[in-house]
C-alpha cells in the first residue's frame, strides 16, 4: 500500500440531520450542472465527500526553548544597579543598611497587637481557608470602602478591588488602562516598579520631573508637555517614594487641571497616604476631583507595617461615568488571572481597619518624623551634601554635589565606596533615574540613624574637595 494517500471521492447518503436514512426531496432548480447542489448534495440525496491527504506536520529538529518577550523586557532598575555594585563592607564596622524600604527589617517597628489579634481570630475561625472571589470578599471590600469613603469621594463595596499587595493593584490599574504602544507619565525620581511593569507590557514610559528646590513638587509645565494622544494615564505618587514629599491641596488641584484639560485619567499611588508627619495635610486626589476619574492604589503594607501580608486594593473613583462599566469589568476580568489577595488577611481586614488604635498610627509617624529630622539636621551640615526634608512616608533624599567629590564618578560609585569604607548602604538615586542623589530609609532604630549619619559625615570629610582648592590646582 502506498505511503501517500490518494485523492478519492466517496458518496455518503445522509438525511437532513446528518443521519443515514431516506433520501430527502431535492429541488432540481438548486442543482448545478453536475447534479450536485451548492451544499455538495447529489440529486439522489448523497453527499459528495473528498478525502485529501493531511498536510505533513513540521517537526523541530532540536530543542530551542527561549524566554518570552515579556520576560526579556522585564527589568527592575534597582536590582540592575545594586546587583552590579561591589558591596564589600568594612569588616571593622557593623553594617547599617539604609537602603531597604521594609519597615520590619530591624524589628523596632512591630505592628499593633490588635492587628495580630485580628489575624489570629481569622485563622481560628477556619472560615477563610478556601478560595475567595477574585476581587475579594464582599464584606472585606465593604470594610475598605467604609474606611476610605468621604463626602467628596464616596465609596461602595463595588468600588473596591482587593489585590495581592499594592504592587498588584498598580499592575492591574496599568493593565486596564493601557495597550501596547500607549504611554504613561511617571514621576522622576519615582518608584521603579511603574517602569518595570509598563515596559514588560510594551507600554512606553515618559518621565516628568519633580523639583527638589520646591520640596519635590511636580514640574507641571514639563508634565503637560509630555502628554499626547497615546497617553493612557498619569501616575501620581503622594506621599512620594523615594522623596518623602507630600503635595499640598493647591498643587494636587493644579495636577488635576492638567489631567482634565487633556482628558487623561490618573493612577494615584497612595500607599503612604496616611503616613504624613504632624502638621502636614495629605488629601486624597479623589477628594479634590470633580471630573477626572481616578484609580487609587493602596494597602496595609506601610501604615500597618505588614508588607509581607500582601494586602492591597484599588479604589475606583469614577467621575461622570467616564470609566463606566467597561473599566470596572476590565478590572474584574484582570483580577481573575490569579485568585486575589490572601483570604486570611481578607478575613481579618474589617477588624484591622476598625480596631487598630489611633495611637499606633501616631506613634509610628512620630518616630519617622524624629528620625527624618535627625538625618536632615546631621547631613545638612555636611559639606557637599544637600538633604531635602521630607513630610511623610519613610524616606529622605540627599543630593551630592559631585564637583566637590572628584574621587567618585557618580552616585553609584559614591554609595559603593560608602559601603566599603563605612559599612553604610544608601540606595543610589540612579536606581530612580535621578543621578547624584541617594535615598535613606528612616525606619532604622534611632541609635543606628545617629551612628550612620556620623559615618557619612566622616566619609564626606575625607573625600570633600573645596571648589577654591580645585581651581588653584587647575591654575598650577
Amino acid at each position: 500500500m502506498s505511503s501517500r494517500m490518494e485523492n478519492k471521492s466517496y458518496l455518503v447518503q445522509m438525511n437532513g440531520n446528518g443521519v443515514h436514512g431516506k433520501k430527502p426531496p431535492v429541488n432540481a432548480k438548486s442543482l448545478n450542472g453536475s447534479g450536485v447542489n451548492g451544499n455538495g448534495v447529489h440529486a439522489n440525496g448523497f453527499h459528495h465527500v473528498s478525502l485529501c491527504p493531511a498536510k505533513a506536520k513540521s517537526r523541530r529538529q532540536r530543542w530551542d526553548v527561549k524566554p518570552s518577550e515579556m520576560a526579556n523586557n522585564t527589568l527592575n532598575p534597582i536590582r540592575a544597579i545594586v546587583d552590579g555594585m561591589k558591596l564589600t563592607p568594612n569588616p571593622e564596622k557593623p553594617m547599617i543598611a539604609l537602603s531597604i524600604g521594609d519597615p520590619t527589617v530591624f524589628g523596632n517597628l512591630p505592628t499593633d497587637e490588635a492587628v495580630l489579634q485580628a489575624m489570629k481570630v481569622a485563622i481560628d475561625s477556619q472560615k477563610y481557608n478556601g478560595y475567595a472571589p477574585s476581587v475579594g470578599y464582599l464584606k472585606s471590600r465593604q470594610a475598605v470602602a467604609n474606611f476610605y469613603s468621604c463626602p467628596e469621594a464616596p465609596l461602595a463595596a463595588e468600588d473596591v478591588i482587593l489585590t495581592s499587595g499594592c504592587s498588584q493593584a498598580i499592575e492591574l490599574a496599568i493593565c486596564v488602562l493601557c495597550n501596547p504602544g500607549d504611554n504613561i507619565l511617571v514621576p522622576c525620581p519615582g518608584f521603579s516598579l511603574y517602569k518595570t511593569l509598563a515596559v514588560s507590557m510594551g507600554i512606553k514610559v515618559k518621565l516628568y520631573n519633580l523639583l527638589p528646590e520646591n520640596s519635590w513638587e511636580i514640574d507641571l509645565q514639563h508634565m503637560e508637555s509630555l502628554i499626547d494622544e497615546r497617553t493612557s494615564c498619569v501616575i501620581v505618587t503622594n506621599p512620594s517614594n523615594p522623596c518623602g514629599s507630600v503635595f499640598s491641596r493647591g498643587h494636587l488641584q493644579k495636577i488635576l487641571k492638567v489631567a482634565s484639560r487633556h482628558c487623561v485619567p490618573i493612577l494615584a499611588d497612595e500607599i503612604y497616604g496616611d503616613m504624613v508627619f504632624p502638621g502636614c495635610d495629605c488629601a486624597s486626589m479623589a477628594s479634590l476631583s470633580s471630573d477626572v476619574p481616578i484609580l487609587s492604589c493602596g494597602g496595609l503594607a506601610k501604615r500597618w507595617l505588614v508588607p509581607g501580608w500582601r494586602m492591597g486594593w484599588i479604589l475606583i473613583h469614577d467621575r461622570n461615568e467616564i470609566f463606566g462599566s467597561q473599566i470596572r469589568q476590565g478590572l474584574v476580568k484582570l483580577s481573575q488571572r490569579i485568585l486575589g489577595a490572601c483570604t486570611i488577611v481578607q478575613g481579618a481586614l474589617e477588624s484591622i481597619l476598625n480596631s487598630t488604635p489611633s495611637s499606633f498610627y501616631s506613634n509610628t509617624v512620630s518616630f519617622l518624623k524624629s528620625n527624618s529630622e535627625i538625618c536632615f539636621n546631621e547631613l545638612s551640615t555636611v559639606p557637599g551634601l544637600n538633604p531635602v526634608m521630607p513630610s511623610g512616608a519613610m524616606y529622605i533624599m540627599v543630593g551630592i554635589d559631585m564637583k566637590h567629590f572628584p574621587d567618585f564618578e557618580n552616585d553609584v560609585d559614591f554609595t559603593e565606596r560608602l559601603v566599603t569604607e563605612q559599612s553604610v548602604f544608601c540606595l543610589p538615586a540612579s536606581a530612580f533615574e535621578y543621578p547624584n542623589f541617594f535615598r535613606i530609609v528612616v525606619t532604622v532604630p534611632e541609635v543606628m540613624m545617629v551612628e550612620a549619619c556620623g559615618r557619612i559625615r566622616e566619609f564626606c570629610q575625607r573625600h570633600y574637595r573645596p571648589r577654591s582648592s580645585d581651581s588653584n590646582d587647575l591654575d598650577q
